[in-house]
């Protein structure tokens, strides 16, 4: 049967709203079997690692999970877990959605003192994006210079790509993976048809591989019991749903996730953020002027169309992308909440919003290639080199 195609698609490699704009979270946490992120949660995270949650959380940003009950469990009783996130390297620079999960997962390593694993897709961008090689591997370097100015440990954090790292105990557990997925299944699971060239097909097992601490002897020597927390978006979910139902088979403990929504595209929920589409996202290369200009030109307003008619009505701040990505980046909770009964009850003009977050954004881009600008080539060999880690000093 033919795909509708008005309905709302969510894959790892696309996510657009439907014809009535938008995607429906909780129709997706059903679809998928995943469960919602509630306030006891949020408060077990704050009780736990005695620290408040970051925004992210507590503004339902990361709002669905797998097993993160049983991550807290262990970690309450002393066993440690490490956290696994990636980025498909296509582009030279980030753009804010990308910065999303690795700002979140910056928090959780310093608030759970554990260590991460971040996979380069380098490979997946040469096979589905048809990059030659030699560009992917290069974008995967510039992407890594944008990860490691999110503040990472470098005594915790080991970030590789998986054209340089490929071998040994990681190509063990992609095959061990591989064996036990079928065709048939990859079809279910992924949408692969018949016409799909094998390296798609072949592709799944190695973003499986880093669920599991065996992948990474450097830090984790052979122990098994160490468990995974992945921070991803919820598009990911299918890649880890493979996982979850393998794991077990293989001799693995099943990995953790805690998933977000996803960050909207300037022109709203209906538009799509992309590389090649410079209007279509603010990225962290662009400059004070750039990120005014494509904030008052391109950002969807949920105002009304005229002033006198704004202030009658007020803004919809469902479909409002500046209230949105405030909703993100500005930290003051309070500062939210007033900003938003300003803008819906008409006392706040659509200017004004976008004047706010024009300099929430500049700040936080000024501040990201700071930190960029710091980071040389031999602290990018730093984080990359495979070296041995001390296990206790993994966990401090």
């Amino acid at each position: 049967m033919a795909a509708d195609a008005t309905a709302a698609q969510v894959t790892p490699w696309e996510v657009r709203g439907g014809a009535e704009g938008g995607i429906d979270y909780d129709k997706l946490v059903e679809q998928f079997g995943c469960s919602k992120i509630g306030p006891e949660l949020i408060a077990r995270v704050e009780r736990i690692t005695g620290k408040p949650a970051h925004p992210f959380l507590r503004r339902g940003v990361f709002f669905a999970h797998r097993d993160l009950e049983q991550v807290l469990d262990l970690y309450e009783k002393g066993v440690p877990f490490y956290l696994y996130t990636g980025r498909g390297p296509s582009s030279e620079a980030l753009h804010l959605g990308h910065l999303v999960p690795f700002l979140f997962t910056k928090y959780l390593q310093d608030a759970f003192k554990c260590p991460l694993v971040v996979q380069l897709t380098d490979d997946e961008k040469a096979i589905w994006k048809n990059l030659d090689i030699d560009e992917s591997k290069r974008l995967a370097r510039e992407n890594c210079k944008d990860i490691i100015a999110c503040g990472f440990d470098p005594r915790k954090t080991f970030i590789f790509s998986d054209f340089n790292y490929m071998g040994g105990a990681f190509y063990e557990n992609i095959v061990k993976v591989g064996r036990c997925v079928t065709f048939n299944q990859t079809k279910g699971i992924f949408g692969f048809e018949g016409n799909t060239h094998i390296a798609k097909v072949a592709f799944p097992p190695v973003q499986a591989a880093p669920s599991f601490p065996t992948s990474f002897p450097h830090m984790f020597g052979d122990r098994k019991d160490i468990r995974c927390l992945i921070p991803c978006a919820i598009d990911q979910d299918p890649y880890f749903r493979m996982t979850r139902d393998v794991a077990p088979r293989i001799g693995y403990q099943k990995p953790a996730l805690i998933e977000s929504s996803f960050f909207p595209a300037l022109q709203g929920d209906n538009g799509k953020m992309s590389a090649s589409n410079q209007t279509s996202a603010v990225f962290v290369s662009d400059t004070p002027k750039q990120i005014k200009t494509k904030i008052n030109k391109y950002a969807f307003s949920g105002g009304q169309s005229t002033v006198e008619e704004h202030r009658e009505k007020g803004a919809n701040l469902d479909v409002d992308v500046p209230f949105k990505y405030l909703g993100f980046f500005l930290e003051d909770d309070a500062r939210l909440q007033q900003i938003g009964e300003e803008y819906s009850s008409g006392r706040m003009l659509t200017g004004e919003i976008k004047a706010i977050l024009i300099e929430v954004l500049q700040k936080l881009v000024a501040e990201h290639q700071e930190a960029r600008s710091k980071v040389t080539d031999e602290i990018i060999d730093q984080f990359m080199s495979v070296r041995n880690f001390e296990f206790e000093e993994l966990f401090k």
